[in-house]
């Protein structure tokens, strides 16, 4: 964390539990940054808190240490079952619930509460057979929560702290209705500690932190645009086939030590992996379809540096917690001005600096001047270094079904799809072909046969032949009379 995004507001003069002061000096922290010194005094009070604070400021390490001076101050409800939770932190996506468990078991680790993860897509008996043992504070996004729920493997009965993180982003993901299924199965709002934190304190986010939380005090620090002036930000200009050279060689170029690579579509993100391995360049797509067990092995090695660049889209690097970032290149300029703002804040995080490189390319270059007006500056423009420019290995191309055939179709039981053309030659096949045991072998019959069903072809032939003559003579009409 930089010096100059601390204040001089200490941990310690905030007179927290002896267990947590532990787990403080095991993560290093001192001093708090600026949502941890307007949030902590107001929720050790016992006060609600909404606070606008964007990932990387130390909005988790707020609530955590919030939870915990609460959890080990009050007692356990005498009521409370094995597997009914003390604390509950919801999160959008996987991946962040995930980070906000590795920070728990940081600050945690000397208070002896037991933390439990509930998230979709992965080890779904194992996740039941761990909070049926019982767990003091659970972690998880909200369909895997509601899932658990209404199998009666958790109670919400005994929760005596909430926390909702990224608020936003549920109501953008659609969480909204499952959020709500969620709070209403709590004890009131009044018998607990409620925490919400959001990138932006909208009204659909007051909405809900005023109908689901004790008259929270609300807490704005300087929104996510801000944080652009950390950022050394550049534009290129190449052309789409300077486009993927370019990136090969500023990458080779800066050597990077963690960097991001954004696209605008799943399929671009395939590609740009594809291109920068086969140029010896260590690097992985996150995206939707990806498995989970894939996405944090992806993120951990990211994390430890032995995956050097990672590469995604928007969606898929929604709500991701990622330290150190030293550069993030918008490969394709995103169409939203927020999402610009959103890629290169994974960057300059905690106070730190970083370079945002921006590929103006004719395919996306139209969405600049909403950019530019959005963060309000023009952003630096750097001549593209035609003469400097590698020559990149490309990728080998992916074998593509021909026209009309199944996609592994050979050796999956199912053979090439016939083309309309193929099954037209099929059903009219040539009259030298052995006619079929069963077929019927006197004369008349074949020309009765002939006659009912090759008959119509045959005159759709005579026809397009005769489309050169007149219109009587095709039709078989007298000629006109001469004049």
């Amino acid at each position: 964390m930089s010096e100059s995004h601390l204040t001089e507001l200490s941990f310690s003069s905030l007179h927290l539990p002896e267990t947590l002061e532990k787990g403080l000096a095991d993560a290093s922290f001192e001093r708090c940054t600026p949502i941890q010194a307007q949030t902590l005094p107001h929720a050790l009070a016992g006060l609600d808190v909404a606070g606008q604070a964007q990932t990387g400021t130390g909005k988790t390490a707020a609530f955590l240490v919030a939870m915990y001076a609460r959890l080990i101050r009050e007692p356990a409800p005498v009521s409370r079952n094995l597997n009914a939770p003390r604390a509950l932190i919801i999160a959008p996506t996987r991946e962040l619930a995930v980070q906000i468990h590795r920070d728990a078991e940081v600050l945690g680790s000397h208070t002896g509460l037991t933390l439990g993860l509930a998230f979709g897509g992965v080890d779904y008996e194992k996740q039941r057979h761990h909070l049926e043992q019982g767990v003091d504070i659970l972690i998880g996004t909200p369909g895997r929560i509601i899932d658990f729920v209404k199998q009666r493997v958790i109670d919400l009965r005994s929760v005596q702290v909430l926390v909702l993180d990224e608020a936003d982003r549920m109501f953008d993901l659609g969480f909204i209705s499952d959020i709500r299924y969620i709070l209403r199965r709590l004890p009131p709002p009044e018998q607990r500690l409620n925490m919400l934190f959001s990138a932006t304190l909208s009204h659909r986010v007051l909405e809900l932190a005023y109908e689901h939380m004790n008259d929270p005090t609300l807490v704005r620090i300087e929104p996510d645009k801000m944080t652009v002036d950390r950022v050394r930000q550049v534009v290129y200009y190449p052309s789409m086939d300077e486009k993927p050279r370019l990136l090969v060689g500023l990458l080779k170029q800066m050597k990077p030590r963690r960097s991001m690579v954004f696209v605008n579509t799943r399929r671009a993100a395939e590609e740009i992996e594809a291109l920068l391995r086969a140029n010896g360049i260590n690097a992985e797509a996150i995206s939707g379809d990806v498995p989970q067990r894939k996405r944090l092995r992806m993120l951990r090695d990211f994390h430890e540096g032995t995956l050097s660049v990672l590469i995604g889209t928007d969606v898929a690097s929604r709500g991701l917690h990622i330290p150190d970032v030293t550069h993030v290149f918008n490969y394709d300029l995103p169409q939203d001005p927020e999402d610009y703002v959103h890629r290169i804040g994974r960057t300059a995080r905690a106070g730190t600096e970083g370079d945002a490189i921006s590929f103006g390319c004719e395919n996306y270059v139209m969405s600049l001047p909403d950019i530019e007006a959005y963060i309000g500056r023009k952003l630096p423009v750097a001549p593209v270094p035609v003469e400097s420019l590698p020559d990149t290995e490309l990728p080998a191309a992916r074998e593509r079904p021909r026209f009309g055939e199944r996609r592994g179709g050979n050796g999956h039981g199912r053979g090439p799809r016939r083309s309309r053309r193929n099954r037209h030659e099929r059903s009219h096949a040539p009259a030298t072909e052995k006619p079929a045991d069963d077929a019927p072998q006197p004369a008349e019959a074949n020309a009765k046969g002939s006659e009912s069903s090759e008959q119509p072809p045959k005159r759709k032939r005579r026809r397009r032949g005769r489309r050169g003559q007149g219109a009587g003579e095709a039709q078989g009409a007298p000629p006109p009379k001469s004049e």
